[in-house]
């Protein structure tokens, strides 16, 4: 009855080894070469932690075992204390592993390096010096994905295509909140980050469709932020291509501020034709009409400031429609009241007085926007066209 009842045991736990059957493990079994590389590092690191995990695991085991009380016949010996031969084993061992894992480590951080542009198709196969690689500009929203291709001239959401064993260029960035960007048989997760452009280089040496999803948390629809990675031959992805643009619509400023809004469970979008600065005013986070771009606010800090004509710009620095400093707009001020931007006033900024180079800041010129205003006391002369 015994034997019945723990053979029925075993019955139960049967059924969980058919589940693990039906278990995907793209990560050990990608289909691009970068991931294959990351995956072969995974590897390799594992075994290397493995020479030392096994033994000790064993000697654990087998100490207990040979010098348990009721063996009388194992070597009793109260006075030890110390043995140079195993501190030399017990150290030894785990240093050599730590300087190959360092060595391991150091190489693939510099050849794995997403930034890194690739310099083969596969472990046979270098890229050719006439091969083009394919640009997709990826922007995570809320919570689907949005790509460009913008050397095609086409945009795609939710679904991603490219040809097999051709470089893939990705610049990525979100439109709101954090998100991670990650294609298992592709490459190893690369962040989006709104105001942020980071970069993957990878290829596909395999047909097929790929999942691809968000690797880090966002929200309420982060368990549906899914999309589908199409591996193609070049046929394949030209009859793709073609497919977009006849069927594709037109995807502008209004369109993308549409599409922006948080949504669930997206449906595929194809677009035929795209506003070709689209994706860089995402990036420099000016998509919405009258907002002022990233890029323009560093260029103004670049030109040292923008003096009475900073007041305009203030409600164009807006996110989601609240003020960087979180402050209602000011009043409209009247350029009569504006303080002028010259030297002299600059001078008597409260801290100003410290600032290197306001000593010779008098009688000079400073220059703003491609326009040159010179301080007071100084001649003036209209600039040839």
């Amino acid at each position: 009855m015994q034997k019945l009842s723990k053979f029925s045991r075993h019955l139960v736990i049967l059924p969980l080894f058919f589940m693990l059957a039906g278990c995907n493990l793209v990560v050990m079994s990608p289909s691009g070469d970068i991931a294959m590389q990351q995956r072969d590092l995974i590897i390799v690191s594992v075994l290397l932690m493995l020479l030392i995990i096994i033994p000790v695991m064993f000697l654990t085991l087998f100490f207990a075992w040979r010098y348990r009380q009721s063996n009388a016949s194992a070597t009793y010996d109260p006075e030890w204390h110390h043995s140079t031969r195993l501190e030399v084993v017990i150290w030894s061992a785990p240093l050599a592993i730590i300087i190959v894992l360092g060595a391991i480590t150091w190489i693939t951080t510099h050849k794995l390096d997403p930034y890194r542009p690739l310099d083969r198709i596969d472990a046979e196969r270098t890229i050719p010096g006439d091969t083009k690689p394919l640009r997709v500009q990826v922007v995570a929203l809320d919570w689907k994905w949005l790509f460009f291709y913008p050397d095609l001239g086409i945009a795609t959401v939710n679904e991603l295509a490219a040809p097999i064993d051709v470089p893939i260029n990705f610049e990525i960035t979100a439109s709101s909140v954090m998100n991670s960007f990650y294609i298992p048989a592709l490459a190893g997760q690369i962040y989006a980050m709104p105001g942020m452009q980071t970069k993957l280089h990878a290829v596909i040496n395999k047909e097929g469709a790929y999942d691809g999803f968000s690797a880090n948390y966002s929200g309420a629809g982060f368990s549906n932020m899914r999309f589908k990675f199409r591996g193609m031959d070049r046929q394949g992805f030209d009859s793709w291509v073609a497919q977009v643009k006849n069927v594709g619509t037109t995807l502008n400023r209004d369109t993308y501020l549409k599409l922006e809004r948080p949504s669930e469970r997206e449906p595929v979008r194809y677009y035929a034709t795209t506003d070709k600065d689209l994706y860089s005013a995402i990036l420099n986070m000016c998509a919405t009409p009258g907002k002022m771009c990233m890029s323009e606010m560093m260029h103004i800090d670049m030109m040292g400031g923008a003096g009475k004509e900073s007041l305009e710009n203030r409600d164009k620095l807006k996110f989601e429609g609240v003020p960087l400093d979180g402050a209602a707009p000011p009043t409209p001020v009247s350029a009569s009241d504006a303080p002028a931007n010259d030297a002299s006033s600059m001078e008597n900024m409260p801290g100003m007085e410290n600032m290197p180079g306001m000593e010779n800041m008098s009688g000079t010129t400073m220059q703003h926007d491609s326009q040159t205003k010179p301080a007071p006391g100084t001649s003036t002369s209209t600039p040839s066209e």
